[in-house]
């Protein structure tokens, strides 16, 4: 089957538009209802004209800020626009125009600003002060005449577009006219009310599949949304009243102060108050790729930016649709999501049923057609036509086009929409955001996952364990032990220490919004700060005296910070701290046990080195701390890169998480290798991975440097042993996950949450950001965000990825099932009888008893812990399994021989006699037929185990579906006879039905029993979907 579906192969990742065009194509005509069908599909020639739109803006943007800025101004200054101040702003205390602090940002004019007194005269101006921030009790008059920082957005489908979009099928348009035109004939031939029965009893039925239908589409639409609004959740820091707070992007206000740091995105246009080394990302909005330094003499931010390294502080100037970003973000989400690779595939499956389904259709059709020509010629009646026979034509058209209904299985591809919507809600319940459809269906083919260390396996909650100082190692654990440290240092040292401490620091001590102190920063930062204020260091008198000069801000490249200070006497100093083995190298000195500062011969360097790795190999994170006086003073001072002098070696705590090891040991169970990839110290990293249970006795732990100067022979040789990568840069976590993907195969998971972390990302199979330590640049290139940054949410990410699958598989089994026997039923008994057994009223029940209730029964099952003991689904593995076939023929086969026993010899059997007994007879099968449906959606809930009620009554949409269809087929039967074309049935047969259908549960188990062959050569690394046929207590 695999062959005939080539045209249907997408990527799971950044399909081309090729690929979408090629499978759109293929369906052809097969789609009964193309509004429906292509609703979760990307709209390519929108998606065409919004890119057009976005370039637009984009070269606009560009020609402003890189080729015309010094021309633009020009002719700005010669059409100056005169704005008037509103008086509502006026008497707000605003002392310029909305559109005239706008356009300040947007043209880039320096000299005007300048003339204008610049940022603290422009702050005067809209009433704010750069160090308390805007008032609270201000928001409400600066949104309404600024504006709010909101951009328009497409308004919600409301029910009744759900319900027009699947009045668009096709085939029940058809029906509707056949009903209409049954009607018209009926009354005229058989009068008022009976004539209407069959023609009412279609447009009921058609009625009820289009509610359903739609019910099941708008609450689809419902969690979409949701999960739209989270993804659009940013915050930011900024400071109001002059206390620092978080607030939501679409809650900053023109005048606000906000706090960026490296990896943020730019809330809102606006002017540079304050900062070191602000890099400034423009690609998003200009195309170049280049980024740019912002300062002083350079301060315009553009909103939708990102910040790619340094600190700074920002006037918001501009706000909402104001913004180029607003007019952006208008073309952003034109065009819809990418489909998945399970969406297309399944609308190959359709499209191939269906053109099946339209040739026995015509067949049937033609058969009914011409023994009805033929029986009308051999009784002389060929010339005489009356209002019967054409009724008659008409109700074989109706069942040919409900055969039509029920082949085209226009429910498998919305099916995964419909799994895919129910797991991401789950799944958001659950901490982890999915951001991409795509991602959630590759998760559960997951192979290997790239993970970080810090946050993710350890709880990011670091304090200083220890230290190591004058020559001396000592355990911190309280203020009595700070005490101790104080009193065995001398006072100089102290003051060192301390001033390394709050000097060489990106983090803040600001006041909350109860007014209390915290500290704001990494949590490497922080713990060192705490450690710094429990030693008595005052923060605001320390940074008050002295003046930074110049910053060289921490990165995952650099892997230390340093910064140059101007003291109070006119001297230098340089602090440096960072990675313990590359301070060491800078250092030639070291303050020994007297105080004092001495040289650094190699055999104390290599002292020190020993007091390193034990302080990492009791899983604490290294950090030296490193000073050097100055002696040029005068001029552009760089940062020296050597001859400091080593003041102490800190040991931070970041204990492993509780659940971590549990959750590694389902992933290996579950066959997913899981990698440690780390910045630390490799001792570091080997004890947290030993603890994890991620590093094994014949596993390789590996470091950076090691790992980039492999040869690809030593590369393929030592890639699949490897567990842990330390002191790695993120180029080599790319270079892992390139490796790991086209050497072997794997579908790789990576997590990330640096802004270098972005390429790995984008280069995995499904890139995993952290919510709570993710920068938003991660976070944007991520296809799933774990809101807790916990390690076991990914395992659990997994587990609904590997439950979407195997839920589509089983309504896919069942579906298909149905298919093939109303088909091949309705066919047959036309060719020998003459008639179809089901009605097309009859066929529209069963038809959404497979479709849209089916798929909601089926595709919404929670996950169980069974599925992490199974290896993942391999790459290009054939979604219809062997096992699936084997069922699918073998209960197709058991329900084929009841209906064509029934069908043609049900009277003798039955011993069924008098005017109904074909009307009974027909209602027999046509209940048996529903029973067989109902009990094979129970044994499809599991492909290979016998055991199918494990689990079943903790998915109460299964049970309540299963309970409704069984009610509504009595009523059915026993009420709606004269629109449906059935009679009241008797306790006996009622049980027979039940039985017939309940016989397909020991066949079930039967067929289970049967071994299918399997590709077991390529078991160790993948399978064809299923792990092998258990035996024993496994089999249940």
């Amino acid at each position: 089957m695999e062959s005939l579906l080539k045209d249907f192969e997408l990527e799971h990742k950044n399909p081309s538009v090729e690929a979408l065009r090629r499978w759109r194509s293929a369906v052809s005509f097969v789609v009964k209802n193309r509004r429906r069908r292509f609703r979760m599909c990307a709209d390519l020639d929108k998606r065409s004209e919004a890119e057009q739109i976005k370039q637009g803006i984009k070269e606009k943007i560009r020609i402003a800020l890189y080729v015309q800025k010094a021309a633009l101004q020009f002719i700005d200054a010669g059409n100056r626009v005169e704005y008037e101040l509103p008086e509502e702003a006026r008497e707000a205390g605003f002392g310029i125009h909305a559109d005239e602090v706008a356009s300040l940002v947007r043209s880039h004019d320096y000299k005007n600003l300048s003339n204008n007194g610049g940022v603290e005269a422009l702050a005067r101006k809209l009433s704010v002060s750069v160090d308390e921030g805007v008032s609270e009790a201000s928001i409400n008059s600066r949104q309404q005449i600024y504006g709010a920082n909101r951009y328009t957005e497409k308004p919600s489908r409301s029910f009744l577009m759900f319900v027009w979009d699947a009045l668009q099928d096709l085939t029940l348009i058809i029906l509707m006219v056949c009903a209409v035109v049954s009607i018209g004939v009926g009354i005229a031939t058989e009068g008022w009310p009976k004539g209407t029965y069959d023609g009412v009893g279609i447009i009921l039925s058609i009625l009820l599949v289009v509610v359903v239908t739609a019910s099941s589409d708008y609450k689809q639409s419902l969690q979409f949304m949701d999960l739209d609004k989270e993804k659009k959740k940013i915050f930011v820091q900024v400071t109001r009243d002059g206390k620092r707070q978080k607030i939501s992007i679409y809650d900053i206000v023109v005048g606000d102060i906000v706090h960026l740091s490296t990896g943020d995105q730019v809330p809102a246009d606006g002017i540079f108050i304050s900062g070191y080394s602000l890099l400034i990302d423009e690609s998003s909005l200009s195309g170049e790729s280049e980024p740019v330094y912002v300062y002083d003499e350079k301060p315009f931010l553009l909103s939708g930016t990102k910040v790619q390294d340094g600190q700074g502080k920002m006037l918001v100037t501009t706000v909402g649709m104001r913004t180029e970003w607003g007019k952006l973000m208008e073309t952003l989400n034109e065009g819809g999501e990418d489909e998945t690779p399970l969406q297309v595939k399944l609308n190959g499956v359709a499209t191939l049923i269906g053109k099946i389904g339209l040739v026995f259709a015509v067949l049937t059709f033609l058969v009914l057609t011409v023994r009805f020509l033929v029986e009308k010629a051999l009784h002389g009646e060929i010339s005489s036509w009356s209002s019967n026979d054409a009724l008659k034509l008409l109700d074989y058209f109706a069942i040919a086009v409900t055969i039509i209904v029920v082949a085209v299985p226009e429910g498998l591809p919305l099916a995964v929409t419909l799994s895919l919507a129910f797991a991401m809600k789950k799944l958001m319940n659950d901490k982890a955001l999915v951001r991409h459809l795509a991602a959630c269906e590759t998760m559960g083919s997951a192979s290997c996952i790239c993970t970080d260390k810090t946050g993710t396996l350890t709880t990011n909650h670091m304090v200083v364990d220890k230290i190591w100082i004058c020559e001396t190692a000592m355990q911190m654990k309280d203020n009595e032990s700070a005490d101790k440290l104080k009193t065995n240092i001398s006072e100089g040292v102290l003051n060192t220490l301390l001033q390394a401490i709050c000097q060489n620091t990106s983090s803040e001590v600001v006041k909350n919004e109860n007014g209390k102190h915290i500290i704001l920063g990494t949590p490497t930062e922080s713990a060192l700060l705490e450690f710094g204020l429990l030693l008595g260091a005052d923060f605001d008198a320390q940074r008050s005296v002295s003046k930074i000069i110049k910053i060289e801000p921490f990165n995952s490249v650099r892997k230390k910070m340093s910064v140059l200070v101007g003291l109070p006497d006119g001297g230098v100093q340089a602090f440096c701290k960072g990675a313990s083995e590359i301070i060491l190298k800078m250092c030639d000195k070291v303050i020994d046990f007297n105080g004092e500062v001495v040289d650094l011969p190699e055999d104390c360097a290599n002292h020190v080195a020993d007091v390193i790795n034990s302080f990492a190999s009791e899983a604490l994170r290294t950090l030296c701390l490193a000073v050097k006086d100055i002696s040029e003073t005068q001029g552009d001072i760089d940062i020296p890169d050597s001859g400091y002098t080593l003041i102490a070696i800190v040991g931070i705590k970041d204990p492993v998480r509780p659940g971590v090891k549990e959750a590694v040991q389902s992933c290996l169970a579950a066959g997913i290798t899981v990698r440690m990839v780390t910045g630390d110290n490799i001792y570091t990293a080997k004890a947290i991975a030993r603890e994890c249970g991620i590093l094994t006795e014949d596993g390789v732990a590996i470091e950076g440097p090691d790992f980039r100067d492999m040869s690809p022979e030593q590369m393929k040789d030592v890639l699949p042993r490897i567990q842990v990568m330390a002191r790695s840069l993120p180029l080599d976590k790319h270079k892992l996950v390139t490796n790991l993907r086209s050497l072997f195969g794997e579908v790789v998971a990576v997590t990330g949450d640096g802004t270098n972390d972005a390429p790995a990302l984008h280069e995995s199979d499904i890139g995993l950001a952290m919510g709570i330590a993710g920068t938003e640049v991660a976070k944007e290139k991520a296809d799933v965000i774990i809101m807790d940054d916990n390690f076991a949410t990914i395992v659990n990410v997994v587990k609904w990825g590997r439950s979407v699958y195997i839920n589509i598989q089983k309504f896919v089994q069942f579906q298909l099932t149905v298919n093939v026997v109303a088909l091949v039923i309705n066919f047959f008994s036309a060719c020998i009888t003459g008639s179809a057994p089901l009605t097309a009223v009859q066929l529209l029940w069963v038809n959404l008893i497979m479709d849209t209730l089916g798929a909601l029964a089926l595709a919404t099952e929670p996950p169980n812990d069974g599925l992490l003991k199974r290896p993942p689904v391999a790459r290009g593995a054939s979604f219809i399994t062997k096992a699936m076939w084997r069922n699918i023929i073998g209960q197709s086969i058991y329900q084929l021989i009841v209906l064509v026993i029934l069908t043609f010899d049900g009277k003798r059997l039955l011993r069924l006699s008098g005017s109904d007994a074909t009307r009974v007879l027909n209602t027999l099968i046509f209940n048996s037929f529903v029973f067989c449906q109902v009990f094979n959606e129970i044994n499809s809930r599991d492909i290979e185990k016998i055991n199918i009620f494990r689990g079943m009554f903790d998915s109460w949409i299964f049970v309540a579906i299963i309970s409704a269809t069984v009610v509504f087929q009595v009523v059915i039967v026993e009420f709606l006879g004269a629109f449906a074309s059935t009679v009241p049935l008797s306790w006996q047969f009622w049980l027979l039905s039940v039985l017939i259908g309940a016989i397909s549960m020991p066949i079930a188990v039967i067929l289970k029993c049967i071994p299918v062959e399997r590709n077991t050569s390529s078991k160790k690394k993948h399978h064809d979907g299923y792990e092998a046929l258990p035996s024993g207590p496994d089999l249940a």
